[in-house]
């Protein structure tokens, strides 16, 4: 596994854990689903709906993959098992990648503005100097938009753990 894919992992399973309490549960789930369908209040309930559900199943996926005491919980040492195996985890994370992008496009015209992309990001947790990076590298077009396409493929480079010099690093890299 590339150090680039578990600096990523780390990062996402912090911001997931949306209590702090260390571990993941479904409660961080409908938080964070909850702030994320917020930062898009332009968005149909279709979206809002859908992005709901992949949270939820993003959740559910986890817990039946990992929570073998069935404790309700998720560690960090479960959820990197999970998220670094593609096999496990493809539905889900496709779902998620999809939801969130299509959440980025309230009027449908397969584009994502800068600050609907900066605001929902931010609901998730990710430091405002890295999201703006992360956009640029998303090459946006001379209206300062990227493709929900560009962004769905994104989320799920994120996620595998054989790349790296991907546009997600930009998440991790510390910025000023």
């Amino acid at each position: 596994m590339r150090q680039a894919a578990l600096d990523r992992v780390k990062l996402i399973f912090t911001l997931l854990d949306a209590d702090g309490t260390g571990s993941l549960e479904a409660e961080d789930f409908e938080l964070m689903a909850t702030r994320v369908v917020a930062a898009s209040p332009d968005s149909g309930e279709a979206a809002k709906a859908a992005m709901l559900a992949a949270f939820r199943r993003y959740w559910t996926t986890l817990a039946a993959e990992l929570d073998a005491n069935h404790d309700g919980r998720i560690t960090f040492e479960e959820y990197t098992a999970c998220v670094l195996s593609p096999e496990r985890f493809d539905t889900a994370l496709t779902d998620f990648a999809e939801a969130l992008a299509a959440l980025g496009d309230p009027n449908g015209d397969g584009l994502i503005e800068r600050g609907l992309f900066v605001a929902l990001m931010t609901a998730i947790g990710f430091e405002r100097a890295n999201i703006e990076v992360l956009f640029d590298a998303f090459q946006p077009s001379d209206d300062d938009q990227i493709e929900v396409s560009v962004w769905a493929a994104g989320i799920k480079d994120y996620y595998s753990p054989d790349k790296a010099g991907i546009p997600g690093d930009h998440l991790v890299a510390v910025r000023g």
